[in-house]
């Protein structure tokens, strides 16, 4: 007899809730193909109750005083650093990438907890004495009501935690959508969040697929969406999220292209650029996919050192236990089989649109492992900016070099492409980088720095196509969007007798 298999519902109003919908989706270990589990994709009635219960919590929520909704924060923070092995062996197990950079994602959500448990001081809004006589304006910071999250497969816990800490800090509830390919951990966050003291309907996680996600979009109870995804989801999202009056935040695709100056220091170079460009199988948004070599030189020894690094590289599953004998892998798996069908397409595509095929991760097999979702570390050169490979997004281990004679066609390549999300320079010459960071027409810019994720009190969000909407993830911007200003003008009966009883038919001034 066959036991039956785990099939993950949805959590509402801090109820684990299972869903009547006849449709499920697997979930495997990319590391061996094997399906792990069931996920349930939600009715949009269920979403819609989920909704409900996130608007019947939002008036005590919103009323709480802010530090208690950061002590609440700080609890949860503790707990998940107290959990923090389990939810890193759930992101290795679902998604595929190594332990210690699941780890890695982990401490960056955390630094976003971290910065939304002193919403006290980031929420207080402004105040002016006396901007007429007798008269004062203060501004204030209040919540919007029910938001939305939609999160992709490639960070299951740190793009959430961009997301709802700091709404539900500002006073929002909240409705997560997390990718049905990898839900385990997010699920795992509700439950936290809960034990940490969130009072009931305050964080709801509905698991679904694109019927569940067009609820969120077109209820008139969600008053704001954040999204991160692919650049055609993203739009999908704005477009539709607007079109109904929501805020909305939608992060999309990225090409991001690093500039190799023929000063830059080699050594760091190539191991700034194999992490960047390998690291998480490529599956980053923030991954460096184009390293652009100014002179031959600069290409060729680049090149000869990549090949030597690529050769030493561990490519295999990313659970444990890893010892001085086995060491942890450098890389793993991609995400779903489909996933390594389309990275393998477009390797195909670069032999076929002629550049050269320097490191080939076709046919890539883990000895014990064979029917895992395995690409090897790919390496292109004289890419040119016509091919395919150069204009999209691979989303996988695939490092295209392209070769420029000068700076200002380096900065040029960069600018005309659709994307702006990140990019970075090395070189050792100030001039140079002060040119880069003022005139480079993308979101975050790195110099000497090869993945120029901001810290949580800044904000993250690119330029061009690769982000929808004007407020950015988390930071200040965070604040922004999760929260409605108010202004208020104000005057007391002392103040109004001062001024006379007479009555004013003018444009109001201060005088």
């Amino acid at each position: 007899m066959t036991t039956p298999m785990e099939t993950l519902g949805n959590l509402i109003n801090n109820r684990p809730s299972a869903s009547e919908s006849e449709r499920r989706a697997p979930v495997f270990n990319p590391a061996t193909g094997e399906q792990r589990l069931n996920v349930s994709l939600s009715t949009a009635d269920e979403t819609r109750a989920a909704i409900a219960s996130a608007q019947a919590a939002f008036e005590g929520w919103s009323k709480t005083p802010s530090v208690i909704r950061a002590r609440v924060l700080f609890k949860f923070k503790e707990l998940v650093e107290a959990n923090r092995d389990k939810l890193a062996e759930m992101i290795s197990l679902e998604h595929g990438k190594v332990f210690s950079d699941a780890h890695g994602e982990i401490t960056r959500g955390l630094e976003v907890v971290e910065f939304a448990c002193g919403i006290p001081h980031a929420s207080k809004g402004e105040y002016s004495l006396n901007v007429g006589r007798g008269i004062d304006s203060q501004s204030m910071m209040q919540p919007l009501g029910v938001c939305a999250g939609i999160s992709p497969f490639n960070f299951p816990i740190m793009v959430p935690m961009w997301m709802f800490p700091v709404a539900i800090a500002c006073g929002n509830t909240f409705v997560m959508k997390p990718s049905e390919k990898d839900p385990s951990s997010t699920m795992m966050l509700a439950e936290l969040l809960y034990e940490a003291g969130l009072p009931e309907g305050v964080f709801n996680v509905v698991n679904g697929d694109k019927e569940s996600v067009d609820v969120l979009l077109t209820d008139e109870r969600i008053q704001a969406v954040s999204f991160v995804g692919s650049t055609p989801i993203a739009e999908y999202i704005y477009s539709t999220a607007s079109a109904h009056g929501k805020r909305c935040q939608a992060l999309g695709g990225a090409k991001n292209h690093m500039i190799v100056m023929p000063d830059a220091d080699p050594g760091q170079v190539v191991n700034s650029l194999m992490g960047a460009a390998y690291g998480s199988a490529g599956e980053r948004c923030m991954a460096i996919s184009v390293a652009v070599c100014v002179g031959d030189d600069v290409a060729d020894n680049l090149i000869t050192s990549l090949k030597g690094e690529i050769a030493e590289m561990i490519v295999g599953p990313g659970t444990g236990p890893f010892s001085a004998e086995k060491r942890e892998p450098h890389m793993g798996p991609l995400v779903t089989k489909q996933h390594q069908e389309k990275v393998l397409s477009y390797i195909d595509l670069g032999v076929e649109e002629g550049a050269e095929l320097v490191v080939d991760g076709r046919g890539f097999k883990v000895e014990g492992f064979e029917n895992g979702y395995y690409v090897g570390p790919t390496l292109f050169d004289k890419v040119t900016k016509d091919m395919r490979i150069y204009k999209e997004e691979i989303f996988g281990p695939v490092l295209a070099v392209v070769r420029v004679d000068s700076f200002d066609e380096a900065l040029q390549l960069i600018n005309d492409h659709e994307f702006g999300n990140g990019t970075s320079l090395f070189t050792r010459d100030g001039d140079t980088a002060r040119q880069f960071e003022e005139n480079v027409k993308a979101g975050m810019v790195g110099i000497n720095v090869p993945i120029p994720v901001p810290m949580a009190f800044h904000c993250f969000g690119g330029w061009k196509r690769s982000i929808f909407g004007a407020l950015n993830m988390h930071g200040p911007d965070g604040v922004r969007f999760f929260t409605r200003m108010k202004t208020v003008t104000k005057r007391w009966p002392t103040g109004i007798r001062a001024a006379g009883a007479s009555n004013e038919f003018s444009m109001p001034t201060m005088k």
